[in-house]
């Protein structure tokens, strides 16, 4: 699935609000007039997009898949859409079975503020030392207890994560980070970018960014980049999603 999510309070059901899953639940009914229950790969906050996010349910439905993307598409609104349906075996779980999950945060480096990217991008007018900030982000790679960049956990579950890649460039105005780990803690991505983010701007050194970082104390970075510049970009599993199919319309 992809989604614009500003008009949402994220991916997961609210009762009286508007969400991803809400909005999806009820275009699945009316399309298959089965009342499903709808398994994601993640639960994007509000605000956050996504352009690989993979829900999975299960339905009676004699649609093929094309049919199921076609009208699902067309009582969808415009800011959420299925890019691809598969028939895939029974109980195939999109978060457990996921083996890696690829962010993507976009930040507007310019001096002015942009009217067409303002819902896909955070703005930061200062100059930003995009070299620093990939040598902080690099930092990051490997397996490492990521409290310090996450909110406190209701729970006593471990914040030990394995980050896979981490790193910034910039592509003109913009300068995007990307982080690929196999699970994400709470606003792990949106508080990393916001320390990044002082790194770039010299209010951090690299090695005060590595200190904090590996110290362990939950909470420590920040401050907490906005949602609207954070994108699921794609998630992965063992085998392609198109090679989980059972049957092949």
């Amino acid at each position: 699935m992809e989604y614009d999510g500003t008009e949402y309070h994220g991916f997961q059901a609210q009762p009286g609000l508007p969400t991803v899953q809400g909005v999806l639940k009820e275009v699945v009914a009316r399309v298959t007039g089965e009342r499903v229950h709808l398994a994601a790969s993640g639960r994007t906050d509000a605000g956050v997009h996504a352009k690989g996010q993979v829900v999975a349910f299960d339905s009676h439905s004699h649609l093929s898949s094309s049919g199921m993307t076609r009208a699902l598409n067309f009582y969808l609104p415009g800011d959420v859409a299925v890019v691809e349906a598969f028939v895939v075996r029974a109980g195939f779980d999109p978060r457990r079975e996921a083996r890696s999950r690829h962010y993507r945060y976009t930040i507007l480096n310019r001096k002015s503020r942009s009217p067409l990217g303002k819902r896909q991008s955070y703005h930061v007018p200062q100059p930003l030392n995009v070299d620093a900030m990939a040598l902080a982000a690099g930092i990051l790679e490997g397996e490492h207890d990521f409290a310090p960049f996450a909110s406190p956990l209701k729970t006593e579950a471990s914040t030990r994560r394995t980050v896979l890649r981490a790193n910034v460039l910039r592509k003109g105005e913009m300068v995007l980070f990307d982080m690929e780990a196999n699970a994400f803690l709470p606003l792990q991505v949106r508080r990393t970018v916001g320390a990044l983010v002082k790194v770039g701007q010299g209010k951090m050194e690299v090695g005060d960014f590595q200190r904090m970082a590996e110290s362990g104390r939950p909470g420590m970075a920040g401050p907490t980049a906005p949602a609207q510049g954070l994108c699921l970009m794609k998630v992965s599993y063992d085998r392609p999603l198109g090679e989980l199919r059972i049957e092949d319309f």
